[in-house]
Parts: C-alpha cells; structure tokens; sequence
C-alpha cells in the first residue's frame, strides 16, 4: 500500500536517525470506548483491531524493526468466558485479512506467550499465520498471547535450571545476556519505547525485564482512537528525549 500524502505530512520533521528500533504498546480502552458509545465490549475490540492494522502499517512504512503488542494477557483468561470467545475469534480474522499484506511487506509474525491455552483454532491460525510469514525481513510483529511478564521470567528460570542440571551450562556463566536468551523476546533487541493508551500508568505484567531502560509514553486516548496522528506524536515526544543508561548528560554530549 502507498502512503498517502497526508501520512507523509503528518512525519514530517521526524528524524529517521532517532526513531526507536522497537516499538511496544499496551492497547487499552477498547471495553471503556464501547460503553461510552453505549455499545457492547466486542464493538470496542473490532474497532480496536483497525488500530492494530493502522500502528504495523505505520511503523512498517517508518522503518521501525519491531512492534511488540500486548494482544491477551495471562490475567484475561479470568474475563466473561464470551468475550474471551469473540476476542478469540477476532484474532482469527485478523491473522486470515493481514496475512497476505505482511508477506508482502516482509513483516514477520512472532507470538509470545502460553500459546498451548489458546483454542485450537486460533492457534492453528497463528501457527499458519508464522510459518507463511518466516520468510520477513523488514519489520517483526510480537503478539503476546495468554502472556505474562512474571510467568515468562520464572519460565526462563526453569529452563536454566534444566540446563545446569543437565551439566548444559555452569551456574557462574549465567549473567543478563544468557538470562535473557531464555526469554520469549530472546529474537528482539528490548523495546526502546513503550506507549500504553487509555490514562493507565503501569506495566501490567508486561515485559517488566525487557522494560529496564525503556522510554514511557502514556496517553489519554482510548486505543479505537489511538490512529496514525497518534502513533506519529508518541513517536515525535521519543525523538525529543535524551536516552542517557546511566550516564550524565555532558557524557553524552561530549561523545557526539
């Protein structure tokens, strides 16, 4: 797809120097945009999955490495057992309308999560879904599916755990990077930014090791709203910080 001129307006000015590598996003508000608009829940995830296909298509278009969306959360197998249903059933359809669009624009898909808990459909798309797309090389799309970030840590424990056992790997060779080898993201450089729509102002059980030094931005905007003028500005306000991992800023600037 061409990007239109009012998308090459709203960059404008953006500095493709310092754009993040890696973009992750909390979408929040779909069930709060729904009832203010007197509408069931579901409406407000159906709208939601176009700003899905609005975010990918504008960090594809912008060169951004990776996007990581936090799609279903570990806790949200707790919510009505119909809206789980229609959620999952959203997901089919989105993975079967994108499919062909992401190969095209080499867009690999990754999922991160307990994958085995998704219904068999679902997860039967996804998997198809992977495989068409392992080809990618321009962009990395990450759904985190039935993830949670203190699940995949003690996850990744276990799995170090078995390996010591098994005479694999010497406890004392374990630092941050083997560490983080044995997380979901293991493929992916940590997110340089992180947006979560809504008002909310926490993590909630997302990526809290890959989080470390990562950029925050929060915004009051329900995510059915949260379209490309939006992605644009969270990526503007990303551009105008000052990333210092400990340094001083007279460090920084005296190694420009």
């Amino acid at each position: 797809m061409k990007p239109s001129s009012p998308s090459n307006a709203l960059a404008a000015g953006l500095d493709p120097a310092r754009l993040p590598r890696h973009v992750a996003i909390i979408m929040d508000g779909n069930g709060r945009w729904a009832k203010r608009k007197g509408w069931r829940r579901v409406r407000g995830h159906e709208e939601g999955a176009e700003s899905v296909r609005v975010a990918v298509r504008t960090c594809r278009r912008l060169g951004i490495a990776a996007l990581t969306l936090y799609a279903f959360s570990e806790e949200n197998w707790a919510r009505p057992q119909a809206e789980i249903n229609a959620l999952m059933r959203l997901l089919a359809r989105f993975l079967d309308s994108e499919r062909q669009e992401m190969i095209d624009k080499g867009i690999r898909l990754f999922a991160l999560g307990e994958l085995h808990k998704l219904p068999p459909e679902t997860r039967d798309k996804l998997e198809e879904t992977m495989r068409a797309t392992a080809g990618g090389r321009e962009m990395s799309l990450n759904l985190a599916l039935s993830y949670g970030g203190r699940q995949e840590i003690v996850r990744a424990a276990r799995r170090l755990c078995r390996e010591v056992a098994e005479g694999k790997l010497d406890c004392e060779a374990i630092d941050e990077k083997t560490f983080a080898g044995r997380l979901y993201t293991a493929h992916l450089p940590d997110p340089d930014l992180l947006i979560r729509t809504s008002g909310e102002q926490r993590i909630s059980n997302f990526l809290p090791w890959q989080l470390a030094y990562t950029e925050f931005y929060f915004t009051e905007t329900l995510w059915p709203d949260f379209r490309e003028a939006e992605m644009i500005e969270a990526l503007r306000e990303y551009t105008r910080r000052q990333r210092r991992f400990g340094r001083t800023s007279e460090q920084l600037e005296g190694s420009q």
